[in-house]
């Protein structure tokens, strides 16, 4: 008896020290399989229970590949939208169907184990395949977009779109901006026609342009300078040689006829009251050039004093075309193509005066002489 007692003695303590090791075996590759998901994944949602981590590292460990390695390594940057309201398993479904991540299982286990996925942000981004399920699921939680939209109005001087920028997303300063534009940038089309006292003014393309959100200064005149080229044609500036102008003075009147003109249709007729006036040695006689001269008007808060007072119109600025015969010394805004246009490709006129019609449609009435230019004021 007493040794069957013993045997059973035994057996008991073997089973325990079994069930102990197994424990502690146990306990040891619970922590292993913590640490090392934690290593490759972050440290997870602490308000997640300790089984529920347990099983989310481990299906992370087992889907590694999914969530480390790009669906296509060599994918460019797309379009994706999240709508506000979207449910967060319509935006992984689609994620998957779009080619942007390898497995939508893998990806939804990896933001519940980090507790990211009631946090999709609703808005615009731009994602590529070349990025990991990681790298696109901490992109999702912030919506401001990557790539910036700003748009150059036609008619814009350079301290409007200085304006424009703390407002716009962009990191490029005002001041930066302002200072940059004193620069003479080579290789361009007009690099060699710009006087040494001359900004870019007049040479910044009107239009919308993308940038990165840390897009650097010199980028930023680039893109637009560039675009600039593109616009302005051999046969533009050929136009510009036919009217005794060079590039800089082409677009000088380009500017005074973007500021001229509500209508782009009427442009190559304003352009060639100008040219007519040029070639008879008339002053302009050009109110936007008086505004630019004068520069920001506090009182109405914009850089286009309107209407101008008789003592505007007498300003001893070398801008003043009341006063100066020629053409200023510079571009007063920045015109667009169709103002560049027609100073190239001006209507044949006999012209020698315009001034607004009376009836708010934004035209222009045009007259050969100064008594019926005075005919044609408003009653």
């Amino acid at each position: 008896m007493r040794s069957q007692s013993s045997l059973c003695g035994f057996l008991i303590i073997g089973s325990l020290l079994v069930l102990c090791m197994a424990s502690a075996l146990g306990g040891i590759v619970w922590i292993g399989v913590e640490k090392s998901a934690v290593q490759k994944f972050g440290s997870p949602d602490p308000g997640i229970p300790r089984i529920q981590r347990l099983f989310l590292s481990v299906q992370l460990l087992l889907q590694e590949g999914f969530l480390t390695q790009p669906k296509d390594p060599s994918g460019t940057p797309r379009p994706f939208s999240i709508k506000l309201g979207e449910a967060t398993a319509t935006v992984i479904d689609r994620l998957e169907q779009e080619g942007l991540i390898n497995d939508n299982n893998a990806f939804r286990i990896y933001l519940l184990y980090r507790g990211i996925d009631t946090s999709l942000q609703a808005g615009e981004y731009q994602l590529s395949p070349g990025m990991t399920a990681i790298e696109i699921a901490h992109a999702l939680q912030d919506a401001t977009p990557t790539q910036i939209r700003f748009n150059i109005l036609a008619g814009w001087r350079l301290e409007e779109i200085a304006q424009a920028l703390p407002t716009s997303g962009l990191q490029i300063t005002s001041d930066a901006f302002l200072a940059a534009a004193h620069d003479h940038p080579e290789n361009y089309s007009f690099s060699a026609a710009l006087p040494d006292n001359a900004t870019l003014e007049g040479f910044l393309f009107p239009g919308e342009y993308q940038f990165r959100r840390d897009v650097s200064i010199d980028e930023f005149y680039k893109s637009i300078l560039e675009n600039f080229d593109q616009n302005i044609t051999p046969e533009i500036l050929q136009g510009f040689n036919r009217q005794q102008l060079d590039t800089f003075g082409g677009v000088t009147l380009a500017s005074i006829i973007e500021r001229e003109a509500v209508l782009d249709e009427e442009m190559p007729l304003i352009a060639s009251v100008f040219l007519n006036r040029l070639a008879a040695n008339m002053k302009l006689d050009s109110d936007p050039t008086i505004q630019y001269g004068l520069g920001y008007n506090h009182k109405q808060q914009t850089w286009w004093t309107n209407p101008l007072s008789l003592e505007d119109l007498s300003v001893d600025s070398a801008y003043n075309t009341y006063l100066y015969a020629g053409l200023p010394p510079g571009p007063i805004a920045n015109p667009g193509l169709a103002a560049l246009r027609a100073v190239a490709f001006p209507a044949q006129s006999p012209y020698y005066y315009f001034r607004a019609a009376c009836d708010g449609s934004g035209r222009h009435k045009f007259a050969t002489t100064f008594e019926e230019h005075v005919a044609n004021a408003c009653p």
